[in-house]
């Protein structure tokens, strides 16, 4: 198997905005590669590992079925590697058999203008998710302070009892790999002992400690909890574990003033703003990016000091960022948590048990290479380039076996 010498062919790491150590994962990957597979079985000519253009370079004729074989796996292989290398949004955080299920719950206004702009924001992220994103309203709960707001959107009061129950009740249904959005509208508060961070509710309020517990079943999905109320800071370092992303209006209790980080976020999922790759979805990370840029733009067009700071965590060491990054600590869950109506659609359509236990599979893959890649700085370089190898390769061939069942040409 030929590996361009120097990078090869004028190609070179730069062009994927790669990393020298990086790239040569790619040409290790190639040198795996030939040992697995071999010479050419026909012409035993070369192929070409530039992963801008990920092609075969043989005379032999295309229709030769085990070199076409041997193309599609490099391909893979090269398209495995862009969101390790990356951090980009990988096709399978699109998976078909993957669902997502989001709860929106409005808690106490307190006043009419409150309650009407929490009803506001909750109804557009719930509309958002069911017209925009494709979900079916079976995945879609919006539980409100007054359902006789809006009747046919409002599933029920936003009591401690009906929140309670409609996160066991999806626990229940999402699978392992599913997504689960749970976003908070309101006001919140620090009392009682301890000052334990609460969500206020019509009645009992709920703590970050009643959330924590609520979510313990959810351990196995991917979870973005967003709470946008004041007060929320706590909730970060409360409810903190690996798979989640944690977004709060605010960096502690201390910011106790009224936020409207909930306005601009529900704008993200509504509009089209804070779709800045134009991929048609809206990461948490996108959402979360533009409701605080515009939270700070808002507050500087009226003249008055920034009273809420928001906070993402979403690497489970319970500190937030005021700036993630695809790329960096926090951010790397967020931007794969996506709501798109391409998975949406696909995943309503279902998938063959085959085809749904490939795409498991390759999430679970993907997890590999992101906790991977985040323990780089700790290995011993050559551990680190062997289960780089055998992940991607494993990646590969997953990829092919999924284009195959869905009769897509690599």
């Amino acid at each position: 198997m030929g590996v361009p010498s120097g990078a090869g062919a004028g190609v070179s790491g730069r062009e994927w905005g790669v990393g020298s150590r990086e790239w040569g994962s790619s040409l290790a990957l190639a040198l795996t590669l030939q040992r697995v597979l071999g010479p050419d079985p026909v012409s035993g000519g070369t192929v070409s590992m530039a992963p801008t253009r990920c092609r075969t370079r043989t005379r032999v004729r295309a229709r030769a079925k085990e070199l076409r074989g041997r193309r599609h796996l490099l391909r893979a292989a090269c398209l495995a590697l862009i969101p390790l290398v990356t951090g980009a949004r990988p096709l399978s955080a699109q998976s078909p058999a993957a669902q997502t299920y989001v709860l929106v719950v409005t808690g106490a206004g307190g006043d009419a203008e409150y309650a009407h702009a929490f009803h506001t924001a909750a109804q557009s992220i719930a509309e958002a998710a069911r017209r925009r994103f494709g979900l079916p309203d079976s995945n879609v709960v919006y539980l409100g302070e007054d359902p006789a707001r809006a009747p046919s959107q409002i599933a029920g009061k936003s009591t401690k009892a009906n929140v309670e129950r409609e996160l066991a009740r999806l626990a229940a249904r999402a699978r392992p790999g599913d997504e689960v959005w749970v976003v908070l509208i309101g006001h919140g508060s620090a009392s009682g002992a301890g000052r334990q961070a609460r969500f206020n509710l019509p009645g009992p309020d709920m703590t970050a400690a009643d959330f924590a517990r609520l979510l313990v079943p959810l351990g196995r999905q991917r979870l973005a909890f967003v709470n946008a109320a004041s007060a929320s800071g706590d909730f970060v370092r409360a409810l903190a574990a690996p798979n989640r992303a944690i977004v709060t209006a605010t960096k502690s209790s201390l910011e106790r003033n009224g936020t409207i980080f909930a306005n601009h976020f529900a704008s993200a999922l509504a509009g089209e703003g804070a779709d800045v790759d134009k991929d048609g979805g809206v990461s948490l990370l996108e959402a979360f990016t533009y409701a605080r840029r515009e939270v700070a733009r808002a507050y500087e067009s009226e003249n008055r000091l920034l009273t809420e700071h928001a906070q993402l965590d979403d690497d489970g060491d319970g500190v937030g960022s005021a700036e993630p990054a695809a790329k960096g600590g926090d951010g790397r869950l967020a931007a794969r948590l996506v709501l798109a109506a391409s998975r949406t659609a696909r995943a309503v359509a279902g998938a063959n048990p085959r085809l749904a236990a490939l795409h498991a599979e390759q999430r679970a893959l993907e997890e590999r290479l992101t906790e991977l890649r985040s323990r780089k700085h700790t290995m011993d370089p050559d551990e680190y380039e062997k289960q780089l190898e055998a992940l991607l390769l494993n990646l590969a061939r997953t990829g092919q076996a999924i284009r195959a069942i869905e009769g897509v040409s690599p």
